[in-house]
């Protein structure tokens, strides 16, 4: 992994570790370097992709400051730190509904990347299908499939807490970033019950493949939204919106 990139993560812990809000100022180049005892050139690329993900901006001349201009209750969909993160001024529950290590079939093996002629090769996944709650209410009903090979344990009783937490903390694995396929769409009558709607009301569905920092995909999900509980916002920067 990248030198930045493990910076990256250090100054974003400094910031919610120190509460800095909208508009506070981090301390310099220079101090940041020397807090985490690094050259320069890593923090700059650290800063540019924290940049690049919404969480500080940088004033020439002036400073670097943090950005987290949040709307409460709305998920950044740029953020990688999973629901109990993004979510952390709320309740978060989850009931799992199904489990299983299972091998891949072709959805899946197209969207991890597995070559499911090579015997050799591992194609089992851990699905784990589970309803997630905010406050009590549910909130989204989510559908994984975890790469073995890459995520070698995971237990009903792991995926029925942060699965997130369980990968980046308990595992030392490092989310590199994550590709999002959207639509919106009518209710199943399964789903509409775990959401408690009504089969035919409108949803908002998400498809998610995680990769590693090396590119590596190892998670790849299935999620469909309360159209009443769910909020996203996406902060761009000139970077992404191509000034």
């Amino acid at each position: 992994m990248p030198k930045y990139i493990s910076i990256a993560k250090a100054i974003l812990r400094y910031i919610q570790d120190n509460e800095l809000e909208a508009d506070d100022k981090l301390p310099s180049i220079q101090v940041l370097a020397e807090q985490f005892d690094v050259n320069k050139n890593t923090i700059v690329s650290a800063l540019n992709d924290l940049e690049r993900q919404g969480v500080i901006y940088q004033v020439r001349g002036s400073g670097v400051y943090v950005r987290g201009n949040n709307r409460k209750g709305y998920i950044n969909l740029l953020n990688l730190n999973g629901f109990n993160s993004i979510l952390s001024q709320f309740n978060i529950d989850s009931k799992v509904i199904g489990f299983e290590l299972m091998e891949a079939n072709e959805e899946i093996a197209e969207n991890l990347k597995f070559d499911l002629s090579r015997e050799d090769e591992e194609h089992r996944v851990y699905r784990v299908y589970r309803i997630r709650y905010i406050e009590g209410r549910p909130f989204c009903v989510e559908e994984s499939f975890y790469a073995k090979a890459i995520i070698p344990y995971l237990s009903e009783d792991i995926a029925s807490g942060s699965i997130f937490k369980y990968i980046s903390q308990d595992l030392n694995i490092d989310i590199g970033y994550a590709d999002h396929y959207f639509r919106v769409a009518q209710l199943s009558q399964e789903h509409a019950e775990y959401l408690n709607l009504k089969k035919g009301d409108p949803s908002f569905y998400l498809e998610s493949v995680m990769h590693l920092t090396n590119g590596k995909p190892f998670d790849f999900s299935k999620i469909v939204y309360h159209y009443q509980e769910a909020q996203f916002f996406v902060q761009g920067t000139n970077t992404q919106m191509g000034y």
